[in-house]
């Protein structure tokens, strides 16, 4: 992306948050291969861009912007950029203001056992839209779908980026490697130490999810006093469930078996209702 300089001027980042321009589109460039000013110590503000050529022909071609309209870029790591096309035919865009986001201080993961069917995509992807901030795909003992290194690991981040445009999201989830059941139990005694909650959502658990709510809020709490970030982690099985002798080696090393309502949920919705409670409790919502 080839940007030039059209006014020098110093001015303080400003902040992208009216209604209108937070429902304009937001495309992913990506700042390793992309020329794009992304040091908010300098102002942005009057830049003029090239942009990339796949946002080029998303904005341009797919959704006819035209001079004038305004959309965003992000890198997707916290950057979002308030841009204006100023020449659709070279796909020239004018940045008018820019922030920095920072990511939650109490974060959430959900670790998704891969499922057939792609219902393990579809609860990443409406995972995202909730506001995911770790992907963790897990290789269950009942996992039909397997992983392939070079192949699942790209669908899976390709899904990720999709929902962050569509979610207008700065963020993209972190994509973390594929793991097997017993690297869980060594993610739990690592959040044992680190003070994070690991949430194993099982239908024949006895501790119900008001628990749950009661013991984020407490550790949402602590983060805001001492600053430290601090994560929730909610595990979801695969179709056939989690595997009474997974539930017991989680719950020993130090997991929460809870039960997330009455009705048993598919794959594909259990995490992101899980996710969308656990939003609410630590005021995403509001």
């Amino acid at each position: 992306m080839q940007h030039q300089r059209v006014a020098s001027v110093s001015v303080r980042a400003k902040p992208v948050d009216s209604l209108e321009n937070m429902t304009n589109a937001v495309f992913l460039f990506d700042p390793d291969n992309d020329d794009v000013p992304v040091n908010s110590d300098e102002s942005s503000i009057g830049w003029k861009l090239t942009l990339p050529a796949q946002v080029r022909r998303h904005a341009v071609q797919s959704m006819r912007l035209k001079a004038g309209d305004e959309f965003q870029l992000t890198d997707g790591r916290g950057l979002r950029l308030g841009v204006a096309l100023v020449d659709a035919d070279n796909g020239i865009a004018e940045v008018r203001d820019f922030v920095r986001e920072a990511q939650p201080v109490t974060r959430l993961a959900l670790v998704q056992a891969l499922a057939k069917n792609g219902h393990d995509e579809q609860a990443i992807d409406t995972a995202t839209q909730i506001g995911v901030d770790t992907v963790v795909p897990w290789q269950a003992d009942r996992s039909i779908a397997k992983w392939k290194n070079g192949r699942t690991d790209r669908k899976w981040l390709s899904t990720l980026q999709a929902a962050t445009e569509q979610s207008r999201r700065a963020w993209v989830p972190e994509l973390e490697e594929c793991v097997s059941s017993k690297q869980i139990i060594s993610m739990i005694l690592r959040a044992n130490v680190h003070g994070d909650l690991v949430v194993v959502l099982h239908q024949d658990a006895t501790d119900t999810w008001s628990s749950i709510e009661e013991q984020t809020e407490k550790l949402a709490d602590t983060c805001l006093k001492d600053g430290k970030p601090r994560t929730v982690y909610v595990v979801v099985g695969p179709e056939g469930g989690i595997s009474e002798d997974e539930v017991a080696r989680f719950v020993e090393a130090g997991a929460r078996s809870v039960v997330l309502g009455r009705n048993i949920l598919r794959a594909s919705t259990a995490g992101p209702v899980a996710l969308s409670l656990l939003s609410r409790s630590l005021g995403r919502f509001a």
